[in-house]
């Protein structure tokens, strides 16, 4: 055994979380280890967000290519080169990728070892044989694709998870999607419009993160409508029957399975600590706003605490623990940003701020201002013209608590009603301010009308001086 080494942290995990640890961490020591079993840099970069983006985009190509008619404007049906796709993703996946390893490959080489690390006892690891001896350490090994049992005995090569896609030298022919989560719902829609054969199957009735009734039912609507949907699947038991996966009665080249993400804990050596807090599912319970776990020197920061699973929130998270796990016994509280969450679907799926479900589990009173993207003027001028924004607001004083959308451009409406909800504005506040003519965010005008008009709050004082027909929103 070789002799230990000894560091104030121990960051075990170089993901986004983990990156970020080791940035705070080493504002106050540069006695830093930073600990990786498989590869440094990010789940976003290599398998995540920016693949699975670039992917979207093409297939947003082909679709505006189909829809140019519609406009007047004659083209031929496109021609999708499978392997000139899959070449893009990849060469633009590994550039992205270059750049987080580049910033890595900047820290000094000492304070970096590959390896899995395991706790031998609390404040001691071991990692493939080497000691180390911390102060404080970070726990931000992240997620993996959760997998139903026997699956992958049965479906060998055949069953597929995200990871795989962005490593395609060409699109397959045909493939099963299971899970109509975010990953899911946004791989199947693309893949469909690359002319992939592709069936989405879900596990119950909701297809995607929308918490609102009305706005889910309109979700299973409009995606039922855009591409092949089987509800309530339940867990099928897929079979492989030649060299194609049997499911739901019809063969595929390739099952994919996006049935969520679970926690990297396992195999840790968590079993020699004393007992840490979990919720009745098993997951960390950790505080948010320290990145505590329990009450000694351990943080826990990213997907690994299963509480929300975001880029950003994994980097502010891993900020916050680091800094924490450096500054012990100090521990320092700090505040998190409103939530925000955006699928990259089409159409696009926001939630900010507070959720419908999460305003009803908290028995808290609240109204709600609607409008439909339908006949909204500047949607369908785009001929994007579907969906529906909810916005929350709180009875009586009209602060907005959360909003819930699917349609045109949420991923930059989502911005500006998070933005709101974390500054504590008010329905008045944001009636106060410009809405150019015409835009999408016109429909957010109309939603904030309605709640003021249903909560019966004051005059507008600014509506009355510098309102436009409010017809204005639907066209001449």
């Amino acid at each position: 055994m070789r002799m230990p080494l000894h560091c104030d942290v121990a960051i075990i995990g170089a993901g986004t979380a983990g990156m970020a640890a080791y940035r705070a961490a080493s504002r106050h020591t540069d006695r830093l280890l930073l600990v990786e079993a498989a590869h440094f840099g990010t789940t976003c970069a290599r398998v995540g967000c920016m693949p699975s983006k670039l992917l979207i985009a093409a297939a947003a190509a082909a679709h505006a290519v189909c829809e140019a008619p519609h406009f007047g404007v004659l083209a031929a049906a496109p021609v999708i080169d499978g392997r000139a796709v899959m070449q893009r993703v990849r060469s633009e996946r590994d550039r992205f990728v270059s750049f987080v390893l580049d910033a890595v490959d900047g820290w000094p080489e000492a304070t970096r070892l590959q390896g899995r690390a395991r706790f031998t006892e609390p404040g001691m690891l071991d990692v493939d044989g080497q000691r180390i001896d911390a102060k404080a350490v970070v726990i931000a090994t992240g997620s993996r694709p959760r997998i139903p049992p026997g699956w992958r005995e049965r479906l060998g090569r055949r069953l597929i998870v995200n990871d795989d896609v962005f490593d395609w030298q060409d699109l397959p022919r045909s493939v099963a999607v299971y899970g109509a989560g975010v990953i899911g719902l946004e791989l199947a829609l693309a893949l469909h419009r690359l002319g992939v054969r592709v069936r989405l199957f879900t596990r119950g009735q909701d297809v995607g993160p929308l918490t609102d009734p009305a706005l889910q039912a309109l979700a299973r609507d409009l995606f039922g409508a855009a591409l092949p949907l089987v509800l309530n699947a339940g867990t099928p038991e897929p079979q492989l029957d030649g060299d194609q996966v049997l499911i739901g009665g019809e063969h595929f080249d390739l099952l994919l399975c996006a049935a969520g993400r679970e926690a990297n804990l396992d195999d840790l050596g968590l079993d020699t600590l004393p007992a840490l807090p979990r919720d009745e599912r098993g997951r960390p319970r950790v505080d948010r706003h320290t990145g505590q776990w329990g009450t000694g020197p351990l943080f826990i920061a990213g997907d690994v605490t299963e509480d929300r699973p975001l880029l950003h929130e994994a980097s502010d998270a891993g900020r916050i623990a680091g800094d924490n796990a450096a500054r012990w016994p100090k521990v320092h509280r700090r505040p998190r940003r409103t939530p925000l969450g955006v699928v990259f679907s089409d159409p696009q799926i926001a939630l900010a701020g507070a959720s419908h479900a999460e305003l009803t589990a908290a028995d808290i009173a609240f109204d709600t201002g609607r409008v439909s993207f339908a006949d909204q003027g500047r949607s369908r001028v785009m001929r994007a013209n579907q969906g529906a924004l909810h916005v929350y607001a709180e009875c009586g004083t009209g602060r907005l608590l959360g909003a819930e959308m699917i349609g045109p451009a949420a991923e930059h409406l989502g911005h500006l009603l998070a933005w709101s909800v974390q500054r504590g504005d008010t329905v008045q506040d944001m009636l106060n301010c410009p809405f150019y003519h015409p835009v999408v965010e016109e429909g957010l005008r109309t939603a904030l009308r309605q709640l003021h008009s249903d909560q019966h709050l004051p005059d507008l004082p600014l509506e009355d001086c510098l309102d436009c027909d409010t017809q204005a929103e639907a066209g001449p």
